[in-house]
């Protein structure tokens, strides 16, 4: 009776230890436990947003990228990285399952995504949009350290920086501009002095009319008081952005119009930036609203 008994406690231990054996990696993916390289640093990396997908592969830490959003186009390789959803709507289920050791967030990122993942045990880092050229350059910098790349981004760094100080130097003999910068229609939306986006202007050597808008929000008649010399439209290139300019162009009383200089630029060049696309975009703002000006007193 007593061997009976052994053999069924022996098989009952065998059959739960089989049990647990088979449930762990439906474990593994309910729990995501993390796994870090042996330098210590994520070698699984979920990227919530356009602009750290790319300064990720700037930093040479692409390979370690494991998600990204439908919106991560840039550079092409992010293209077949697997999709967790939008900048805004992301899979809590499908970022789960692919099983990160850190996800990399924006201030769009659903808070309860994020605090779902934490819950989970999984290192989340939220990135602010930056309210100017430098602080953009600081995060860069965090990023790099985050993912043991800090001496690749300081070089990164200053040799953007270098690069603005030199158009800088260049656009400040140029006789000023007044621009303004349209990045939503409807309703219509600019950018103020807290966005990093008015460092365009300012390192371009221009005036953003509506540097002190407030919230950002304005409208047809303002710009038509501040008459600006130009006007940049920020937007994904197709038949809407062509929409907005069309608009623009029919109210011919404007000096921007009288000037041939309304523009589109490119969204994710413009709002999505790294240090070298910052620069990148710069010098287009730089040719576009100053074109072949002299320099003033030459």
């Amino acid at each position: 009776m007593t061997g009976l008994l052994t053999i069924r406690m022996g098989r009952a231990i065998f059959l739960l230890g089989m049990a647990v054996l088979f449930a762990l990696p439906a474990l593994c993916i309910l729990t995501a436990v993390p796994v870090r390289g042996g330098d210590g640093y994520p070698t699984r990396i979920i990227s919530s947003g356009p602009a750290i997908t790319e300064k990720l592969y700037l930093l040479g830490a692409g390979d370690r990228i494991a998600g990204v959003t439908t919106h991560c186009r840039r550079p092409p390789q992010a293209l077949s990285k697997p999709k967790i959803g939008s900048v805004t709507h992301i899979s809590t289920e499908k970022l789960i399952s692919l099983k990160p050791d850190l996800v990399l967030a924006t201030s769009l990122t659903d808070p309860r995504v994020v605090r779902k993942a934490r819950d989970l045990g999984i290192k989340v880092i939220v990135f602010n949009s930056p309210r100017s050229f430098a602080e953009m350059n600081e995060q860069f910098v965090v990023l790099g350290k985050t993912v043991g790349k800090e001496k690749e981004a300081k070089e990164i760094v200053r040799a953007s920086e270098k690069r603005v100080n030199a158009i800088r130097e260049r656009t400040s003999g140029l006789m000023t501009r007044k621009v303004f910068l349209q990045i939503g229609s409807s309703p219509l939306f600019t950018a103020t002095k807290d966005s990093f986006l008015n460092d365009f202007m300012v390192f371009a050597g221009a005036i953003n009319v509506a540097a002190d808008s407030g919230v950002g929000f304005y409208n047809r008649e303002q710009v038509l008081k501040d008459d600006p010399d130009a006007i940049l439209i920020v937007a994904m290139e197709g038949p809407q952005a062509h929409r907005e300019k069309s608009a623009w162009l029919k109210l011919g009383t404007l000096r921007a119009v009288r000037n041939n200089a309304v523009y589109v630029m490119d969204s994710d060049k413009m709002c999505s930036p790294t240090p070298v696309t910052f620069v990148e975009a710069l010098e287009e703002v730089v040719r576009l609203v100053h074109g072949d000006q002299k320099k003033v007193g030459k």
